[in-house]
């Protein structure tokens, strides 16, 4: 079974965050916070990417961090809503085991 995965782009250190909105942006540790919670309850993989350590990656989403993907769709931009953040987890949770249950019928046809 593949675990689903949500990653945060976003600088490693946002002292020098050029997305900062205001002198002291927490905008990642809330993100970070957020996930964490929800991970404690809901299990899936977190990844944190760096921005920094790619010139591609720095282009992309210097201005857009942090940004959340889950499975690998754009989830959210700056901030993110606790119970928003749930609801798409576990939906992609059941459709996960809805492709999963499709393909296993498939096979056994």
């Amino acid at each position: 079974m593949n675990k689903l995965v949500v990653e945060i782009y976003a600088k490693k250190d946002c002292s020098y965050c050029e997305s900062a909105r205001e002198e002291n942006c927490d905008l990642c540790k809330e993100v970070k916070a957020v996930v964490g919670r929800v991970n404690t309850d809901i299990p899936f993989q977190c990844k944190e990417v760096d921005i920094s350590t790619s010139e591609e990656l720095l282009r992309r989403y210097k201005g857009d961090i942090p940004t959340i993907f889950i499975n690998g769709k754009k989830a959210f931009k700056f901030k993110i809503d606790e119970s928003e953040f749930r609801k798409r987890v576990r939906k992609e949770i059941i459709r996960a085991g809805l492709e999963r249950l499709g393909k296993k019928r498939q096979y056994s046809s």
